[in-house]
């Protein structure tokens, strides 16, 4: 046992102890292990070059943040057992398991209608198996089916510590400080009431700055136009490769990524087939990105166009738009490149793309952030604060991102 009880420097948090044998032998599974090869922000790398960082770091970091958090919520009276203090580690270390390559760039690109939440899930509960149910009562705190609900509140809510780590980490290797939140002050803040997780009043300002830096992040970094627009590469170039696979062509692929290249893998597949799960925890970034340097010298005109562009950073055009792009503005362009590649206008809508993006800052009618003042009086975030406009915050932000490949990168 005393050589599993290991201490992981951490550029975020410093030194992070893995808190007990169970928890290093999760970080020690090959399905654990995966998430080395995932980078934590899909293709943002491409605009904040220092963007490497992956999702194994980040869950390492959101179990350390756990942590903190069990310990100070004990301190205040509130009953946390060790039984229940190691379910909720497990879950909130396994949390992103599921992920495919990229992180969220491709979930609905490799998968159909299957989120990465519950890929996690079977994961969890193929690992359960194995070490003959000691994810149990994890797997009862993930799915929000234990008694005690404020511990799913820590793994999933508005105030988890997934959010947590993700903003200070993510901040971190961007270098975009306006996402930097004080985790320290915020979880010494947390408390529970009627088994609900709260902040205390003299948190108020610390969770301001938290919804202001979570707005930031995402346009500044999650849906920054040139990250969409990578992502958007990568994703019709897959596309296309699918479909030349389906219609019988070669294509140079790794096991693993040819099974999900040759056919539609839907969420009955992952829970009738023992194949999508096998392949699905063999596939990582890595699979993609040397299938992609291999088809750049494919005879299919706009595949080895795509995968060129992806390799030299030649991106879509992105234009950012209130109101959804006329039909006709995709047609046209799509007949412009048809004849400039000489291919099919079907072949060439690979080379224009239309994505509506969307974010809320915070969901007041789902999970909300509640406020606990000394007399015992709750309040929303929205009322507690005297100086965040939570209608605006709460607001559902919508745009569209129209990009189109650039007439020089047409070579």
């Amino acid at each position: 046992m005393y050589n599993k009880i290991k201490i992981v420097n951490d550029p975020v948090h410093g030194f992070i102890t893995i808190p007990s044998e169970l928890h290093y032998d999760l970080i020690q599974h090959p399905y654990f292990q995966r998430l080395n090869r995932i980078k934590q922000l899909g293709m943002s790398y491409m605009v904040y070059p220092g963007a490497q960082h992956t999702r194994f770091q980040h869950s390492l970091g959101a179990m350390h943040l756990m942590e903190e958090t069990i310990a100070q919520l004990r301190s205040k009276g509130n009953e946390i057992t060790e039984e229940e203090s190691n379910a909720v580690l497990a879950a909130i270390l396994l949390h992103d398991i599921g992920h495919a390559p990229f992180s969220h760039v491709l979930e609905s690109t490799i998968t159909q209608g299957i989120s990465h939440e519950e890929i996690s899930l079977l994961m969890m509960q193929q690992i359960n198996k194995e070490m003959g149910g000691a994810l149990d009562l994890a797997l009862q705190i993930f799915q929000n089916k234990y008694q005690k609900r404020f511990l799913h509140q820590l793994v999933s809510s508005q105030l988890d510590m997934d959010r947590l780590d993700y903003l200070i980490r993510d901040s971190f290797f961007t270098g975009v400080v306006e996402g930097a939140v004080g985790a320290a002050r915020i979880i010494k803040m947390l408390n529970v009431c009627d088994d609900e997780l709260v902040v205390e009043s003299k948190g108020v300002y610390s969770i301001e700055k938290f919804l202001i830096a979570r707005r930031m992040m995402y346009w500044q970094v999650y849906l920054h136009k040139t990250s969409v627009s990578a992502e958007q590469v990568l994703i019709k170039t897959l596309e296309r490769a699918k479909e030349l696979a389906r219609t019988g062509k070669s294509l140079f692929a790794a096991p693993q990524f040819d099974y999900f290249l040759k056919q539609d893998v839907t969420k009955e597949d992952f829970f009738q087939k023992s194949e999508p799960l096998k392949y699905y925890a063999l596939f990582d970034d890595s699979d993609i990105m040397s299938a992609i340097k291999v088809w750049t010298m494919s005879d299919d005109k706009v595949l080895s166009l795509l995968c060129r562009n992806l390799m030299d950073r030649r991106l879509f055009k992105m234009e950012v738009r209130e109101h959804k792009p006329l039909k006709q503005e995709e047609t046209e362009l799509a007949k412009k490149f048809a004849k400039a590649l000489n291919v099919s206008e079907k072949e060439a809508r690979y080379l224009v793309t239309l994505h509506p993006v969307s974010a809320y800052t915070y969901r007041p009618k789902s999970d909300r952030i509640k406020v606990l003042y000394g007399n015992g009086e709750l309040k929303d975030i929205s009322d507690a604060s005297d100086i965040l406009n939570l209608t605006l915050l709460s607001k559902h932000e919508k745009k569209y991102y129209f990009g189109y490949v650039r007439d020089k990168d047409l070579i």
